[in-house]
């Protein structure tokens, strides 16, 4: 006989303790849900996108009817709860409904706190705290123009917000001097108040509201200092409190909230509470981190696991307010026995403040650039002495390598219970956790299993590097019209076009007419634009060294020790003895601690301190070596088998062909890697069929494919055409990657640009319109002119010394 297990409260936390409860044991209760709206269970946080029409109801509802259905789980909507009968064990809704209960979970949330001035109970005075307000305000914003919000917090801020996308002229009250002053200092809040001030929002600080003005309906406001405003609608958004009046009238003991133990439990025993409506330890939440972590508690209680408690939270806030990212945590503001760190770019509209206590995070707050705020607020809980790197913290986790480089290092530093996603309770491991086990590649793939990012959005980017960090090469960004980054309102494909129709051929020349938001650009935009720029004009396009990732610029990958690993490339994987003592030497001048043979038939050298990198190189390309670019968005390797010199199975010089392919493509940045094969059979055994192109000798000439991928998420090559002489394979191999090199966007593998374009379009540019094949190959070879030096003829036209770098810029 299965247990009775009642909740009151249909919102986010209650849903999220069914559903952790559901995980730990699905068949213990039979479970019935009281929820005062006729509604499933939707974000509450979502509210402001669907004010502001970017979204529907429908978009934000976290568990649809068919959720209850799946899960067994009585749904009764539309039906307040008036009572609870603790002695019969009995609750009793407003239509009369009764539902008896062993365990009883009360989430009735918050209510909206309306002031308590004259004329507050005026028809077109509002809260804005669930979807009825919402529907209120899109009403009013059809019949009237001026709208007046109280409270400059987060709720207010975004109710204004969607009412001046309705088209309403709409006034700020603030009764402070500076906005969100619960999660922004004053420098960080005068910024964000700039930034709507552009937009069109508008602002009264430090006025105190003393009446609300009009007869029936709301006219406007009169302030303590005398002046007024008028107003069609007045939404406060003041700030909220506990909704414990049934918990109250039950007799359980409430102060500010209803007081829980650790283990979420009520003075009674069989009934347990979590949400807006608690207090645990004299503190009550209104966060939505908090609540998800009394939500596991509860539900590992009501599992009877017994072994959670819940000790309190600190707290930290992501947000995206208006578009524009926030973070704060800690004490931010600080005291005397504090020093704060600040970086400000106004240009760039990033700002960054830590506050140190005994060389330890007591604070931080973070405008416009939050990437790293997750990693502070680990290093916050953890007490993190940050002594020895507190002269490059402000710089971010970015600090292992050097400033610029990419998200998934930072996220790849961060522990498994870091939160990612605040707005859903979403940590790291969770979702790394769902990548690899449900096979996860897509951004969508990740919102739907896990949920992260799929409310605010202020996560995107770190859900977005933990794809990347976690697949890999197998990771692409999915191509669409969305913008390039929070830099511009165009795409990948208009920027290309730009370049290319307009002739722009420096960054600030893309900034001055795309009419970039920010004067410099940033981490994003800046590696696609020079390689977009660097594509399209190879002969006048300078490569910006700064706008490359640390691996590009350092000519070695960083390690998740902050040390580099160094690959000369040996053509084809062929070597002669010197080559081999050449390395062991390198090797042991820089005592270098671990060499490896890796799959594209080269020696990788481990563990070299970044200092060393140039004296390493330049010993390297003494004795011969040019880069293998195993750190670069560029071509990789030409793996190749034994062919037909020493296999007997082998139909052509698969290994001479290797060597060819690679002399030809070597040291050309891609808009991804790019990694090659010759196979000198149908065996196959080069793996040149997952590929980005490969080629299969047969015995009348040389199968050429393209489009392949392995790693995780395996995509068998497309097959291109047949060819007969190596001088074809060079030419079709040269056009396939011009052709890739000019159309897909940065960071976008050639599987994903096949499968985008079609192989029909790659096919009509290469085997039916041959005119157009060679001038790809044209301007293929055209653009190898120009990226790399060949040291190999300057030694044989005698020159006493070859200053060469490893990749084609100078170092």
């Amino acid at each position: 006989m299965k247990e009775r297990l009642v909740l009151i409260g249909n919102g986010m936390a209650g849903v999220r303790t069914l559903e952790e409860l559901l995980k730990l044991t699905p068949e213990k209760y039979d479970i019935t849900v009281f929820g005062e709206e006729p509604y499933g269970n939707y974000n509450r946080i979502m509210l402001s996108p669907v004010l502001a029409s970017e979204k529907t109801i429908d978009e934000i509802m976290l568990n649809d009817d068919q959720w209850y259905a799946d899960n067994n789980v009585t749904l009764h909507k539309g039906r307040k709860v008036t009572g609870i009968d603790r002695v019969r064990k009995v609750v009793r809704a407003d239509d009369g409904t009764e539902a008896a209960y062993d365990r009883l979970i009360i989430a009735t949330g918050s209510t909206p706190f309306i002031l308590p001035v004259p004329g507050a109970d005026k028809e077109g005075v509002i809260g804005f705290r669930d979807i009825h307000d919402v529907d209120l305000m899109l009403e009013a914003s059809k019949k009237y123009k001026k709208a007046v919000v109280i409270g400059g917090g987060l709720l207010g801020l975004e109710a204004a917000n969607g009412l001046m996308k309705q088209g309403m002229d709409v006034t700020v009250v603030h009764l402070l001097g500076h906005l969100m002053e619960r999660q922004l200092d004053v420098t960080a809040a005068k910024m964000l108040q700039q930034s709507l001030q552009d937009k069109g929002m508008k602002f009264l600080m430090d006025h105190a509201t003393e009446e609300v003005l009009g007869d029936d309906h709301v006219t406007g406001l009169k302030f303590s200092d005398g002046t007024e405003i008028a107003a069609d609608l007045l939404v406060m958004a003041v700030g909220i409190k506990p909704n414990i009046e049934l918990a109250q009238n039950a007799g359980l003991h409430c102060e500010r909230g209803i007081v829980v133990n650790d283990t979420m439990q009520t003075f009674d025993p069989g009934i347990y509470s979590v949400g807006e409506c608690v207090q645990h330890r004299g503190v009550c939440y209104g966060l939505v981190a908090p609540l998800f972590e009394q939500a596991k508690v509860a539900a590992n209680h009501l599992a009877e696991f017994g072994i959670a408690r819940y000790e309190g939270s600190v707290t930290s806030t992501m947000l995206k307010v208006t578009g524009i990212d926030l973070f704060s945590a800690g004490d931010f503001l600080g005291d005397d026995d504090t020093e704060e760190m600040v970086f400000q770019d106004v240009a760039s509209g990033v700002y960054k403040k830590i506050v140190l206590r005994d060389n330890r995070i007591a604070g931080c707050v973070m405008y416009g650039d939050t990437i790293d705020g997750t990693w502070y607020f680990q290093m916050l809980k953890d007490g993190t002495d940050v002594s020895d790197f507190r002269n490059t913290i402000l710089f971010g986790q970015a600090h292992l390598g050097d400033a610029g480089h990419g998200d998934d290092t930072r996220v790849a530093a961060m522990p498994d219970d870091a939160e990612i996603c605040g707005c859903n309770g979403v940590c790291k491991g969770d979702i790394v956790n769902a990548i690899s086990e449900k096979k996860l590649f897509t951004l969508d793939d990740v919102k739907a299993h896990t949920k992260a990012a799929s409310s605010c959005g202020s996560c995107t980017g770190l859900v977005e590097a933990l794809l990347a960090h976690t697949l890999g090469g197998d990771y692409s960004e999915a191509p669409s019209k969305k913008p390039l980054c929070s830099c511009t309102d165009y795409s990948h494909d208009d920027i290309i076009g730009a370049i290319r129709n307009q002739e722009l051929k420096s960054m600030q020349a893309v900034r001055d007419f795309l009419e970039w938001k920010t004067p410099d650009g940033c981490a994003s935009c800046r590696p696609a634009l020079n390689y977009y720029l660097l594509a399209n004009w190879p002969e006048e396009y300078q490569d910006d060294l700064q706008s490359r990732f640390i691996n590009e610029r350092a000519h070695g990958n960083i390690q998740k020790d902050g040390t580099y690993s160094v690959v000369p490339r040996m053509f084809g994987g062929l070597c002669t003895p010197s080559d081999l003592r050449a390395i062991a030497d390198v090797c042991e001048k820089y005592s270098v601690p671990e060499m490896k043979v890796t799959g594209g038939q080269r020696i990788d050298l481990f563990g070299v301190k970044k200092e060393d990198l140039p004296g390493m190189w330049k010993d390297l390309t003494d004795a011969g070596f040019v880069s293998g670019h195993a750190y670069g968005k560029a071509m990789r390797t030409v793996k190749t088998c034994a062919g037909k010199t020493w296999c007997r199975f082998g139909t052509q010089n698969s290994t001479g062909l290797g060597v060819k392919l690679e002399e030809l493509t070597w040291g050309s940045w891609m808009p991804h890697k790019f990694k090659l094969a010759v196979s000198g059979c149908p065996r196959n055994c080069a793996e040149a069929t997952i590929k980005d192109f490969g080629v299969v000798c047969v015995d009348s000439g040389y199968e050429l494919h393209v489009g392949g991928n392995g790693g995780i998420k395996v995509r068998v090559t497309d097959f291109l055409c047949k060819v007969d002489t190596e001088e074809e394979v060079l030419e079709y191999c040269g056009a396939f990657i011009q052709k890739y090199r000019e159309e897909a966007h940065y960071l976008e593998r050639t599987a994903p640009w096949v499968e985008r374009v079609g192989l029909a379009c790659v096919k009509q540019a290469i085997l039916e319109d041959e005119a157009q094949r060679k001038a790809l190959y044209e301007r293929f070879l055209l653009s190898q002119k120009f990226a790399q030096i060949d040291p190999w003829k300057q030694r044989a036209e005698g020159a006493e010394s070859c200053e060469f770098n490893p990749i084609r810029i100078s170092a």
